[in-house]
């Protein structure tokens, strides 16, 4: 009996390490990813960043956090205040969940899962749930407006990224995260991008648009459009509610990256085998981290540059892009696919 409730004990230890893990690298990724947003923008826009708030400017998110951890959290008087205080926590859990199954490294997996893709699928879509409960629960109409505009969104830019995952899924004949990261493993000729002939380059194309949509970034940031919405669903919070909002909006642009290195571009394999490959153990370990790491750094920052590049669209045009365009294609993608799979891929 003993003996088990050590096993219990030592496995609940386990687990909560590595949320608190997690957790630790989604707080200092976003920071990051806010500073570096600005200064990217800034650079692209000929203007100068942050840099009063410490050296260059690099305190500056820690100073944003700090402001918003002491500012007063309101709640409407006529607001539902049980669903108005849950609903930004639904929103964020599911950003932070998803990092559970992202393998950064050999090795390096918090929870391995044979299902990884669709774990991904599944938890990412409980955030349309918060959005529609911060707009209903806000009791104000314009939050409402803007939680169904946001909720119609997601859904119909869900179906064309389950359309494009399905790709790497069926070449690589695994939905283990993992396995699908070990069989793009030799060089970056056997990356999932370019083993798949067009149909691969299709499927990635697809989940960089739709991804764009499903995070809420420029040019699909609907759910926020402030001339037409007053911010959409998030308006009447403040605070750490309002931060909750954000914190998983820019997880989720690291989270796009991930998920877009690891099923199309080798996750953290290296490109040449001479550049870490040959290694193994905790020096590939460590080396399959730093891969990982440049490869998501250099997507978010294509990102950053589409978000600030690019004018907003109209939500006539969001909504025909995903119906008329990319799951049509997606359809007709997936279906070349499966028969590239069964009648000509080498087995």
């Amino acid at each position: 009996m003993n003996h088990i409730l050590i096993d219990l004990a030592l496995e609940l230890g386990k687990l909560i390490a590595i949320a608190v893990v997690v957790l630790v690298f989604m707080l200092v990724a976003v920071l990051y990813l806010v500073l570096k947003l600005r200064w990217v923008i800034g650079r692209i826009q000929s203007r100068l960043g942050p840099n009063r708030t410490g050296p260059w400017g690099v305190f500056q998110t820690v100073a944003d956090a700090l402001k918003l951890f002491q500012k007063e959290d309101v709640i409407p008087r006529a607001a539902d205040r049980w669903l108005f205080t849950i609903a930004p926590a639904l929103v964020f859990i599911p950003a932070y969940l998803v990092y559970v199954v992202i393998p950064f490294g050999e090795g390096l997996t918090a929870r391995s899962m044979n299902v990884g893709i669709m774990y991904i699928t599944a938890i990412s879509s409980v955030s349309i749930i918060g959005i529609v409960v911060a707009g209903w629960a806000s009791n104000n109409k314009w939050s409402l407006l803007g939680a169904f505009r946001g909720a119609a969104q997601l859904v119909a830019y869900e179906v064309p990224i389950i359309l494009a995952v399905i790709v790497p899924v069926l070449i690589c004949g695994s939905l283990d995260l993992d396995k699908i990261v070990v069989s793009q493993a030799g060089g970056f000729w056997h990356w999932n991008l370019f083993t798949g002939w067009f149909m691969a380059p299709i499927a990635f194309l697809m989940l960089v648009i739709a991804g764009l949509a499903e995070i809420n970034t420029t040019p699909f940031d609907i759910m926020e459009a402030e001339s037409e919405l007053v911010a959409g669903f998030n308006t009447e919070f403040s605070g750490m509610k309002f931060a909750l909002f954000f914190l998983a909006e820019f997880a989720e642009a690291f989270t796009l990256s991930a998920i877009i290195v690891t099923l199309f571009l080798g996750g953290y394999q290296p490109p040449l085998h001479i550049l870490g490959g040959q290694l193994s153990g905790l020096a590939f370990s460590a080396v399959s981290l730093v891969w990982f790491m440049i490869k998501c750094w250099l997507l978010v920052v294509f990102i950053m540059w589409v978000r600030s590049t690019l004018p907003r669209v109209r939500i006539d045009q969001l909504m025909n892009l995903s119906w008329k365009a990319l799951i049509p294609t997606g359809l007709a993608n997936l279906l070349v696919t499966g028969a590239y799979v069964v009648f000509w891929m080498p087995k």
